[in-house]
């Protein structure tokens, strides 16, 4: 193996030894990168509206972007501290509402504000304020959901259903950062879409060439721009992918219908 470097030093034995196979080169591609500590990494994920409801029934309405999905399964990273956080403790039950490129400007009239009264001390420093009603700042209309409390928004392509399953907390090794966020894993119940973002002459697929989230990159709003490159993956029928939640989420058809409580 050749390890190519600008100055002749040389890794330790144990680093060369997971090279194996591998020609590495610290002059010209090495100076393509340089180091920085950004304060954050988001390098783009999409924007979620989560709706949740407190002891009381008062609906909230978050604007969040730490979220990935595995199958039915979500990973939520909220402050331990917010009010989304809270009445997902209490309550678990949510809406992942997925809000277009388009309601980019009903998004961003729910920044800074928070359902917390009082706003944490740490929200306040950053201008926060306490807003009672998140859909009516937004300008977004609930509609009933049909098995959770918490309303889904009318106007978003995608609502999801979810209740949660398991709450996982973050950076538990560290002293300065434990307690403050935890990871919320959810479980979808009910998948909700606007018909013009459906794959035409299909029931259950998105359209990815006509589905336009909206992403959060670095604290901005971008949406997304077409194909850059044919998919390999996209080769593999999606019907593969369905997992037993799918088939769990049918046996609460009649959650609401018939009055039972999960």
């Amino acid at each position: 193996m050749l390890i190519a470097t600008s100055d002749s030093r040389q890794p330790p034995a144990r680093e060369a030894a997971k090279l194996t196979n591998v020609t590495v080169s610290t002059t010209a591609a090495e100076a393509a990168h340089t180091r920085i500590e950004p304060g954050i990494l988001y390098f783009g994920t999409p924007v979620v509206l989560l709706s949740t409801v407190d002891q009381a029934g008062t609906v909230n309405l978050a604007p969040m972007s730490s979220a990935f999905w595995l199958g039915w399964r979500g990973m939520l990273g909220l402050g331990a501290k917010s009010k989304t956080a809270q009445n997902l403790m209490r309550n678990r039950e949510c809406v992942l509402n997925l809000p277009s490129d388009a309601l980019a400007a009903a998004v961003d009239r729910l920044a800074l504000t928070t359902g917390s009264d009082p706003v944490p001390s740490r929200k306040y420093e950053r201008g926060y304020r306490h807003e009672p009603d998140k859909f009516a700042r937004a300008g977004l209309t609930p509609v009933a959901s049909e098995t959770v409390r918490p309303p889904r928004v009318a106007e978003c392509p995608v609502t999801m259903e979810a209740v949660v399953e398991a709450v996982h907390p973050l950076a538990e090794d560290d002293p300065k950062q434990r307690g403050g966020v935890l990871v919320f894993e959810v479980r979808v119940q009910r998948v909700h879409v606007h018909d013009d973002v459906r794959m035409p002459g299909t029931e259950d697929r998105i359209d990815p060439d006509r589905w336009r989230p909206l992403i959060m990159s670095f604290q901005k709003l971008y949406g997304l721009g077409p194909q850059v490159h044919p998919s390999t993956l996209a080769k593999i029928p999606e019907r593969l992918y369905r997992g037993p939640d799918i088939e769990r989420s049918r046996a609460n058809e009649n959650r609401f219908t018939n009055g039972s409580q999960r």
